[in-house]
């Protein structure tokens, strides 16, 4: 069977936020945890539709902890109002979900491609402005999970096109800003260690998990063809958004679950079922594209970390949390 919801730890006490709550994995990620007794900060980039989503999860859980903040990944002024708000509370989790997938070019209020600026920068430019906010002190480690994607298999960093200006395939620029949310989770996980902080850092994917994010891509293109075969696949072939939240509330909650891997689902060519701890592509383990993406990425958000760079540069360095923690399920 594997594991599932129903063994998520009592969650009472600890704060999360949530990126893109209002809908899909978001949404079922942010159902569960407050089931499960967490206050969960919703950031969605429409307050309306988050309110909504709130709404919705109280008729299930009347008791959920639930408070909805503006936040456009698209907007680095919306992000840093964000943070700025959040600057006295204590964040146990941060969970980087919100993104696009496969939409025609445009770009955000920055003027980034949008892909790479909502999926990579928005986050890099969020998790850095709530850095401090993290619970580093004592107790349980502080987490912070960035949701990717099987698809990063496929993508490259161009750091000579990186906004797709001189040319622009909707699938090569998505599969590039996944690799980027991988290359950006084990490189966190490699400062924190470097700065022996009491924090976490791990990547997840959904599978292919029946949510908005499919159709968004076609809807845009105005493509009906498209929209119509992608919902048929949605029905047949892909597992329900509940089962896709599964790695992300593992990495998010487990005792178990380790600083520096990558979780997804373990049944049908990784796309459904149970979450397992597995390789990502060779590519998001160079150290060197990641140190370089870093560098780029605070130098076109503006954010900087308060940590240092790796010492040890290893790919074993990401097994060793796991011996510095001992941690009973």
């Amino acid at each position: 069977m594997g594991w599932t919801a129903d063994e998520i730890p009592d969650q009472s006490g600890r704060t999360i936020v949530v990126t893109g709550a209002n809908s899909g994995i978001g949404l079922e990620a942010t159902r569960e945890l407050a089931r499960n007794g967490a206050t969960v900060i919703m950031a969605t980039r429409s307050t309306e539709r988050g309110e909504a989503a709130a709404d919705e999860i109280r008729e299930d859980i009347p008791a959920a902890d639930l408070r909805v903040e503006e936040c456009d990944l698209a907007d680095l002024e919306s992000v840093r109002s964000f943070a700025d708000r959040l600057a006295d509370e204590t964040i146990d989790v941060l969970i980087n979900n919100a993104g696009v997938m496969a939409i025609p070019r445009s770009e955000t209020e920055d003027g980034f491609e949008t892909q790479f600026g909502v999926n990579h920068l928005g986050h890099f430019a969020l998790t850095g402005l709530l850095l401090e906010n993290l619970a580093t002190d004592e107790g349980e480690p502080a987490r912070v999970v960035t949701v990717s994607s099987g698809v990063h298999e496929n993508g490259e960093i161009d750091f000579d096109d990186l906004q797709h200006e001189e040319s622009y395939d909707k699938w090569d620029a998505y599969a590039q800003s996944k690799l980027a949310n991988v290359l950006f989770a084990y490189e966190l996980e490699r400062r924190f260690l470097t700065a022996e902080l009491n924090a976490e850092s791990m990547a997840v994917h959904p599978g292919y998990a029946n949510t908005q994010l499919q159709i968004r891509g076609p809807e845009q293109s105005g493509s009906r063809l498209r929209m119509a075969a992608m919902k048929l696949m949605n029905t047949v072939v892909a597992q329900s958004a509940e089962m896709g939240a599964l790695p992300t509330l593992y990495a998010a909650t487990a005792p178990e679950s380790e600083g520096g891997a990558y979780y997804g689902p373990g049944g049908l060519m990784n796309m459904r079922g149970a979450p397992e701890r597995q390789a990502s592509s060779d590519r998001s383990y160079d150290e060197e594209a990641a140190r370089r993406l870093w560098a780029v990425s605070e130098e076109l958000t503006g954010v900087t970390y308060d940590l240092p760079e790796p010492k040890a540069r290893s790919r074993r360095r990401l097994g060793l949390r796991a011996r510095r923690h001992s941690r009973q399920p």
